[in-house]
């Protein structure tokens, strides 16, 4: 009996346990640390976003990943197997590049052939394998072209095919669709996330774009100096910032720095500078009375109107007179600078859900912003 509950909490341990473990890894060049100390666990048949500016060292976590790069310090546990010393081609890993890396001189069908070639597979697996990756990516009938005889959007489709060809543990993609332009990259966001659902296989993608880490990802990893900075999804990250640093790094807001003045269960009052005032919601972690917080709130969270809220509506928001200082118009969009009579400025975003054909406010226009306690996320300073 006992033998039993043993092996079967074995094996609900096993199931549970992440598909990659990255321990304190560290990673140096020179006297620079890309990669510093970090952690991280990602489970089997999720996609998952490394995202931060250029050099803050999620590159170079990928290419760790990949066998490209060996960890000064720390494991690298893929399905329990320490790989942080395993060769590239040994691992059941596979990278898409940024360029797309494909054979200039080899047809679409052989850029796919490729790797399963190398890695031992009998001709009538190959030729199955590669129309299995041609029906996957919709290339069925650009098999005997070459990459210049191909556009932007089915190059990246072949090297996709290509990665995936071998069935991997893990595919990385390092910023696949920075060369494609909007409309073609916000379509094959879209494949990409169909893709990976269809085939199940854990997808970490790197990426500096916010959207598309957004649109993609299961969870995002926001990273800053070599370190994680908030690992949480999407929606967590945008509404549920954990510092400024991320709060500024993913979306627009305003912040608003200032000193808790008083605070209850509910609310917590915040008197700033150059806003007045703040009644806010009181944050997750605890803060003492005096000390330096900031306030954020994003654009859309602000409303705008001639006069302000009814009466009735209005009890514990917070209102601001202010003037219009200046607005750009993005469609289903338009945003407005507004400068506050305390002396502070706010940008309001306001869907454009009426075919008008002027703005709501104009240049020089006085207004009231005004946004609810609830819409404030106090973070520390």
């Amino acid at each position: 009996m006992t033998d039993h509950h043993a092996t079967t909490d074995a094996a609900l341990a096993a199931s549970q346990a992440p598909l990659l473990r990255i321990e304190a890894v560290e990673k140096k060049f020179g006297g620079f640390k890309a990669v510093d100390g970090l952690s991280l666990d990602i489970k089997a048949g999720e996609f998952f976003a490394l995202l931060g500016p250029s050099g803050c060292g999620k590159t170079t976590l990928l290419r760790m990943l990949a066998g490209f790069e060996t960890p000064d310090r720390g494991r690298i546990l893929l399905d329990g197997e320490d790989v942080a010393s395993v060769l590239p081609h040994r691992r059941p890993v596979n990278m898409m590049f940024q360029n797309y890396a494909l054979f200039p001189h080899l047809t679409v069908k052989a850029n796919i052939a490729f790797g399963l070639k190398r890695a031992g597979l009998k001709r009538a697996e190959v030729k199955a394998r590669i129309a299995e990756m041609l029906a996957l990516v919709r290339l069925e009938g650009l098999a005997h072209r070459r990459p210049d005889q191909l556009s932007g959007g089915q190059q990246q489709r072949v090297a996709l095919a290509r990665a995936l060809a071998l069935r991997p543990k893990l595919l990385l993609l390092d910023e696949p669709l920075a060369a494609l332009d909007k409309k073609l990259r916000e379509s094959t966001q879209r494949e990409l996330i169909e893709l990976q659902r269809r085939l199940g296989t854990t997808f970490v993608i790197v990426t500096h774009d916010q959207d598309e880490a957004m649109t993609v990802a299961d969870r995002i990893g926001v990273m800053s100096a070599g370190r994680l900075e908030q690992v949480a999804a999407p929606r967590q990250l945008y509404e549920a910032p954990a510092s400024r640093w991320v709060a500024e790094f993913v979306g627009d807001v305003n912040i608003l720095d200032g000193t808790v003045a008083e605070q209850d269960p509910h609310r917590l009052t915040v008197t700033t500078q150059d806003a007045a005032t703040l009644s806010v919601a009181p944050p997750r972690q605890k803060v003492d009375i005096n000390s330096a917080v900031s306030v954020a709130i994003r654009p859309e969270k602000i409303r705008l109107s001639r006069r302000g809220p009814v009466a009735d509506a209005a009890a514990g928001l917070n209102r601001r007179d202010g003037v219009v200082s200046d607005l750009s118009y993005l469609g289903g969009l338009t945003s407005y600078t507004v400068k506050l009579d305390a002396g502070a400025t706010l940008r309001a975003t306001l869907a454009n859900v009426a075919r008008v054909e002027v703005d709501d406010f104009s240049r020089g226009q006085h207004v009231v912003a005004w946004f609810s306690p609830d819409d404030c996320v106090v973070l520390p300073r």
